[in-house]
């Protein structure tokens, strides 16, 4: 196996393949391109230039992360949010310049939070000299957003960057490989022997001793999670963690406090994980019902562990948590 890790998107990714070393190299070049486009602290990429002038031709990648964003927000009902960029900001996440924000700032700002101002449409490099200057893509999009909004699609670039690398690595003869983004995880086929691939969830609770909660056994999908513990700050006793509530412009409380979804398309693994933490656990497991296109495991503050029935005969708790009751979940 060849392996390659490198620091991109924020966050230390590790690519282990059954392949040439070559594919490494093109796959690293392959995210600094998709991060030079889309890093909302960039201000060369086609994200800032939107923020910054509320109109931009984007390339191809960019138009359809977006717009499949979007259509999440709209299945979530906006409990993903790609426009609350202001508010993550007001808290200091963007930068680890962590404050507690003022209740009227946080209002304020939440008036210029909603996706559904968020315009996005194809226009194709023929039918668009402007983009033409500066886009070699052959698919061009042009984005709008109101004056005041800024956008962000941090929620689901990793998502969508480890399927990406799937088909790349599939495409060029990869039968065998993990790809880890910070925790977003991207199986392609078995181990070498055959066997499924053991990827570890990380235990939410900060008096874990051993930092796994359980182990799920996983093949050709993508394992993504997300949690309060990932980003977070203390101030007067009290814990802030970086999943905001776009209804409230505050850290989510729904009772969850970690949601990991498994499915074959990263992207909408990425933007559910967030989306259903904020939900909450009932929720979550109705929208998990009406949906049906991916399975989930459920962590609730109290310490209960729901795993819906399509992976419930492949997550083990650790040893830690065997005492604690598996409750699977059902249709």
């Amino acid at each position: 196996m060849k392996t390659s890790t490198i620091f991109a998107m924020d966050t230390v990714m590790e690519l282990e393949i059954a392949g040439d070393e070559e594919l490494l190299s093109k796959a690293e070049e392959k995210i600094r391109y998709l991060e030079s486009r889309l890093s909302v602290t960039n201000d060369n990429s086609e994200i800032s230039s939107l923020n910054r002038n509320k109109e931009a031709y984007v390339s191809g990648d960019t138009g359809l992360i977006m717009s499949r964003a979007l259509s999440i927000c709209d299945e979530t009902n906006g409990a993903l949010d790609i426009s609350i960029y202001p508010v993550l900001k007001e808290w200091g996440f963007t930068e680890d310049a962590y404050k507690v924000p003022d209740d009227s700032i946080l209002l304020e700002l939440l008036d210029t939070v909603d996706y559904k101002e968020v315009s996005i449409e194809s226009v194709g490099n023929e039918k668009s000299p402007d983009a033409r200057k500066n886009i070699a893509d052959k698919d061009v999009f042009l984005a709008r957003i109101p004056e005041n909004m800024e956008i962000d699609l941090g929620s689901v670039v990793k998502g969508y960057t480890g399927t990406m690398l799937y088909d790349f690595f599939s495409e060029n003869g990869v039968k065998s490989g993990l790809i880890n983004l910070g925790g977003n995880v991207q199986c392609i086929g078995s181990k070498l022997n055959g066997e499924m691939w053991n990827i570890a969830i990380k235990s939410p609770f900060s008096d874990s001793k051993t930092g796994i909660i359980g182990v799920l056994k996983a093949s050709d999908e993508a394992v993504i999670t997300s949690g309060g513990y990932e980003r977070y700050f203390e101030e007067n006793g009290k814990i802030y963690h970086h999943i905001i509530d776009p209804s409230t412009g505050k850290p989510a409380e729904s009772g969850l406090v970690s949601v990991t979804i498994i499915g074959k398309d990263g992207l909408k693994c990425d933007g559910y994980s967030t989306s259903l933490y904020i939900m909450g656990l009932d929720k979550a497991i109705e929208f998990w019902k009406d949906k049906g296109d991916f399975e989930a495991i459920f962590i609730t503050d109290e310490g209960s562990i729901y795993v819906t029935e399509g992976v419930s005969d492949r997550f083990t708790l650790s040893s830690e948590y065997a005492s604690n009751e598996l409750k699977v979940v059902s249709k």
